[in-house]
């Protein structure tokens, strides 16, 4: 079974596609199946989620790239960015993972944050998309 090892760099060609849910996207050791149909062994450092636009490399030389899959999300809209930031701020308290726009803020669907999300005056809509979250003050990305 191929292994993906580390990063390719970013001007090397993908060869093979792996469209990953974010849950996927933060184990660094797993058995995956590209799109194409192959099983490969993830095996990369810890701590790094991986990032739509990723390039990957096997053992073997295959650059891989990564693809946020679609998955169901709460967005939430302000055209206030004080609302917006707290928000923001009660979210991130209960480490919760958020993808941060100019006037909206995404995160992974839940009806209980909905809830609160709502009484801090945001309106809040389900969507079916790519989750991007931001990677932290520490992260890094590799894309």
């Amino acid at each position: 079974m191929r292994t993906i090892t580390g990063y390719a760099g970013a001007a090397d060609a993908p060869q093979a596609t792996l469209t990953l849910i974010f849950e996927r996207r933060v184990k660094a050791r797993q058995r995956l199946s590209l799109d194409q149909g192959q099983d490969v062994l993830l095996d990369l450092p810890r701590g790094q989620a991986l990032q739509d636009g990723d390039k990957l490399r096997t053992d073997d030389g295959l650059i891989v790239e990564v693809r946020a899959a679609d998955e169901s999300l709460s967005v939430a809209r302000s055209t206030d960015p004080l609302m917006l930031a707290r928000a923001c701020y009660h979210l991130g308290n209960r480490h919760v993972a958020l993808q941060i726009e100019v006037d909206t803020v995404s995160y992974l669907a839940d009806h209980v944050l909905d809830a609160m999300v709502r009484q801090l005056g945001l309106t809040v809509e389900s969507q079916h998309a790519p989750f991007r979250p931001e990677t932290g003050a520490y992260g890094h990305h590799h894309g």
